[in-house]
Order: C-alpha cells, then structure tokens, then sequence
C-alpha cells in the first residue's frame, strides 16, 4: 500500500503538518486561555489572526518596519484592539449565556473581515520570507523559516503555559474567573485583569498571523477559513484546557499531514473525523479531567 511513498514526502508532509499545528496549537490555546479564564467563545479569534498578518504587511509596505520588529508590535497593537473590543462589547455581556458573547465576536469577526476585504481586496499579499534558505538533510530540505516558526511555537506554548499555571499572576487569573468577590477582597482589579487576559489571548492570534504572514499570502479570508479547524482542536482536547489544545493542536496537524500522504482523500475532513470520535468517547475533551483552568 505504502510502497510508492518516497522518504523525501513523508518528512515533507511531517515538517508541514507541524507547521500547521504550530498556527492550530498557538490559536487554539490563546481560544483556551479566553474560554478557560473568561468564559468567552471568542469567534473574532480568525479576524485578530488575520490582522496580525496585516498589521505586519502595513508595517512592511507603509512604514518600512520589517519582519523582526512587527514580530512584537503586531501583536501588542492586536491586544490593544482585542482590550478595547472586551472593554466596550464583552464586559457588559458579563454573566450572561455564552452564545451572547458568541453572537457578538462573530459579528465582530464579520464587520473586520469585510473592512479589510473592502479595503484591499481579496486577492492575497505576499510577504517575504525574513530568513531564505535551508539546510539539507539528505533525506529532505529543512527551510529555516519554517523550522524557526515550529520551534518559536513551542517556546511561546510552553511560556504561555508556565505563565498561566505556574505564577502568582496565573493564579490570580484562575482565581478571578472562579471566585472574583474573594479575589476583589485582596485590592486586585478583577475587570482589568480581565481585560488583560483577553488582550494577551488575542495577542497570540496576532502573532500566530505575524508567523504565517511569510508563509501563506496575507488575505481576509486567511482566518476565516482556519477558525473552522481550531475550533475542533480546542472541542477535542477541551474547552478551557490550556495544556491540551497546544497538544492536541500539534498532534492534529502531524495527523493531517501524513494523512495527505497516505490517503489524501481523507485530509480535509480527518480532524473532524476526530471531534466526532472524541465528543462520543469524551464528550468534555481528551485532556479536561487533566487541567483545571
């Protein structure tokens, strides 16, 4: 079955099914950290990606900023957005059904996409790649991008987690989500911790869009279209489990990757596949028994 599967395809598809879950682990845990410590099923999550690209593409083409420095001021200018938005839309729909906060991010999501679309277009924007070139391996071409891109991936998982579960400030968050009356009795501003929270979990969709700005072409569809698929990864490993949608994140991507190689067909609709499978043995998620956020 296997046997006219070259080397050089297989750790191709490998190395993009972890580029892929790099942008499913980065998105789906900012949407885990917003969901786990607000309570909020953020869908303007595509459109904060989407305009972290094009903050970066603006950046580039209007002001001469490159890659590097929009690598931090992207995403701080798509957290400030995301604070402003939590400040003025989500706060006053504190407490109430989640489909209400659901209903307005979409809209939101809607309103930007279109904005953008009527601004530029909807034909993508190339962005060069700040590092050309590669090394071979013999076995396949590793370009230096796409490996920086998987490694900076895990460093900011891993920070994110750390930050949220292993420091004063994490345990404050948690403890504002849970118990906000008791943590208001120690001087802390639970609404601005609030609003915090929210600006740091947009903030990595807006790097997540900085990232892949050199890697696929910067259009207003490009969240969109990705949303769709992050929104399994977070329902298969847990609503609010931070640890489990960097995991599963990874995982479905390398799933889908080399799913492209042995049975192609099946690429497109494998990670639902596994959303069904996983909510009729675990209808809370693979990890949520594991984490408590």
């Amino acid at each position: 079955m296997f046997e006219g599967i070259s080397t050089q395809l297989l750790f191709g598809q490998v190395l993009l099914g972890l580029i892929n879950g790099s942008f499913y682990a980065m998105l789906s845990m900012g949407l885990a950290i917003i969901f786990g410590l607000m309570s909020v099923v953020n869908f303007t999550h595509g459109a904060q990606y989407m305009l972290g690209a094009f903050i970066a593409w603006l950046l580039l083409n209007y002001l001469g900023i490159g890659y590097w420095p929009s690598l931090v001021l992207a995403p701080v200018l798509v957290a400030l957005t995301g604070m402003v938005l939590e400040r003025l839309l989500l706060r006053p729909l504190q407490g109430l059904d989640h489909l209400y906060g659901l209903l307005a991010t979409y809209a939101v999501a809607l309103i930007v996409e279109g904005l953008v679309r009527y601004k530029y277009g909807s034909t993508g924007l190339p962005y060069d790649n700040p590092m050309p070139g590669g090394i071979n391996l013999g076995f396949m071409f590793l370009p230096f991008f796409r490996f920086w891109v998987v490694v900076f991936s895990l460093g900011t998982c891993v920070g994110s987690w750390l930050l949220i579960e292993h420091t004063k400030l994490g345990a404050y968050l948690r403890a504002a989500n849970e118990k906000p009356q008791i943590v208001e009795t120690f001087g802390i501003n639970v609404p601005k911790m609030m609003t915090l929270t929210y600006g740091f979990g947009v903030g990595l969709a807006g790097l997540s869009g900085v990232l892949a700005a050199p890697i696929y072409q910067v259009s207003p569809s490009m969240g969109s279209s990705l949303m769709i698929v992050v929104f399994a990864v977070v329902v298969i490993g847990g609503m609010g489990s931070i640890v489990g949608a960097a995991i599963t994140g990874y995982m479905l991507g390398l799933v889908e990757g080399l799913t492209k190689v042995f049975y192609p067909e099946a690429a497109s609709v494998v990670i639902f596949m596994f959303m069904i499978i996983s909510l009729y043995l675990r209808p809370a998620g693979i990890f949520a028994d594991k984490e408590s956020v």
